[in-house]
């Protein structure tokens, strides 16, 4: 049965974020390939909801800045590289953590595993249990998965050994057996595993798990051209194909059937870390008061549209599971079809807690969606990758392309999706999502579409507006073509 929470008493709030997860690697997720098994993830799915279209973020750094601020990042000041990449670098007055906010107000707050936002971790500010492996000093923590350096409720950081995404469990764990002692105090923990990011690094235990797996299925425009897609997309591409017909890495020479049964088997300890600390709750008697979240950063594209990657706007390389739990809020094993994005968590967060907003945020309090996950709501979600830049330094909306992918702009509504690379004069991109999942009808390209293109190309500048995007004003101008106009190179 559930446990009763009392008028006055908010549920816990455990945030699990993992790092560079496609939803196609849970398996209650239909996409995911049919040998996947991830059944402690789809347990929270089980007995509460499953999000179908879920937009954190567009990579790693910006995903968890929104998360601690529920603002995109062409609102987020005073980060900044100045030594270069990953050394981020803000300013704790200029750019405020909501969680001071919880403790605050009474909340035990913590945070364990990847921070990715600078050296200033806020703990005894924003936190009142830290254990983290801080990647914005690789030279100081060490690399992904293995020889990790931590830094334990702010003290210097120590060698840990072991694996990391067993490590961050352990560290769960332990914070919830201090959580235990004070029943009656609400907490919120963020966990963030660094799995499954590159190197996709698998657990010795798991090396030989999915041993059937014979050949992934191909994703259809995994090989160049794309011809109704931008300039640089027409020519993108990390995979060729060998002889035997499979895709196989431009550099690496490994077939996409090793890169993503790899990339699976890594997921399994994360499986088993949700298990064990779902067990833990269990044990407290605290599993039915806590709110559990399992997402990620943003998702990964494994062939499509030529990716080995995420930072383009493409559904496959953002979407990230989210599966969410509390009974008594909750309804067990539904799904939710209307998409949510990164701002939204915040707000939501605070509104299930009671609490007023410290500041204004860009999402949305999608309370009302956990609590009848059929409702249906069709609101605009702006997305964005200005990489590097944040704040007023994306007021000049022209970033040079990194790893061959530009800045862009992005909006999804309704069915519908908008792209918008910010190169000048580049064509724009619109896909209708259901009926064009794979986006591979690029429908700014057709005419009758233009007066649909218009109204999108106007949304997306007012939402940018709306969210104080000092690029509004200085957006490089579009190209706008019909098909036969861009394959005859008019």
């Amino acid at each position: 049965m559930p446990q009763d929470r009392g008028a006055n008493r908010p549920p816990n709030i455990l945030y699990i974020f993992t790092d560079d997860q496609s939803h196609r690697s849970v398996s209650c997720y239909p996409e995911a390939h049919p040998w996947v098994r991830t059944p402690n993830i789809d347990r929270i799915a089980t007995e509460g909801v499953r999000f179908t279209t879920c937009y954190i973020g567009a990579w790693c750094a910006p995903s968890r800045a929104t998360a601690l601020t529920g603002k995109l990042q062409h609102s987020i000041e005073s980060m900044h590289l100045p030594l270069g990449y990953p050394d981020f670098v803000s300013d704790p007055e200029v750019l405020q953590w909501w969680p001071r906010v919880f403790r605050q107000h009474g909340w035990y707050t913590g945070i364990i595993g990847k921070w990715h936002t600078g050296p200033d971790h806020g703990h005894g500010r924003d936190w009142d249990y830290s254990a983290i492996w801080d990647h914005s000093q690789p030279k100081l923590y060490g690399p992904y998965y293995t020889n990790q350096k931590m830094s334990i409720n702010g003290a210097p950081p120590v060698l840990v050994g072991g694996y990391s995404t067993d490590n961050y469990t352990e560290y769960a764990l332990e914070f919830l057996r201090g959580r235990a002692k004070e029943p009656d105090r609400p907490w919120y923990l963020w966990l963030c595993y660094d799995a499954v990011h590159a190197p996709w690094t698998v657990a010795e235990r798991h090396l030989t798990d999915y041993p059937s797996v014979q050949q992934v299925p191909t994703p259809e425009d995994i090989y160049p051209p794309r011809p109704t897609k931008a300039a640089h997309m027409r020519v993108y591409g990390v995979w060729r194909k060998a002889d035997n017909g499979q895709p196989v890495g431009i550099q690496d020479g490994r077939t996409l059937t090793d890169w993503e049964q790899q990339y699976n088997r890594a997921v399994r300890a994360l499986d088993e870390g949700v298990g064990r600390i779902m067990a833990q709750l269990e044990a407290m008697g605290q599993l039915n008061n806590t709110l559990i979240i399992y997402t990620s950063d943003q998702g990964f594209a494994w062939g499509q549209h030529g990716f080995r990657h995420k930072f383009a706007p493409y559904d496959a390389n953002l979407l990230a599971p989210f599966v969410a739990r509390l009974p008594g809020l909750i309804p067990a094993g539904t799904v939710c079809e209307t998409p949510i994005c990164g701002q939204d968590i915040a707000p939501t967060f605070f509104s299930l807690a009671g609490l007023p907003l410290p500041w204004e945020m860009h999402g949305q309090d999608i309370t009302p969606l956990l609590r009848a996950p059929e409702t249906r709501w069709e609101r605009p979600i702006l997305m964005e990758n200005t990489r590097y830049c944040w704040g007023s330094d994306t007021d000049v909306a022209c970033g040079e392309a990194e790893g061959g992918i530009p800045w862009w702009v992005s909006l999804r509504y309704r069915d519908y999706k908008y792209i918008r690379w910010l190169v000048p004069g580049e064509i724009e991109e619109l896909y209708n999502l259901k009926e064009d999942p794979e986006e591979l009808v690029n429908l700014a390209l057709e005419g009758e579409y233009h007066g649909l293109l218009a109204e999108m190309r106007a949304a997306t500048i007012k939402e940018l507006a709306r969210t104080g995007a000092g690029m509004v004003k200085n957006l490089p101008p579009v190209l706008v073509l019909t098909r036969e106009q861009l394959l005859g190179g008019v």
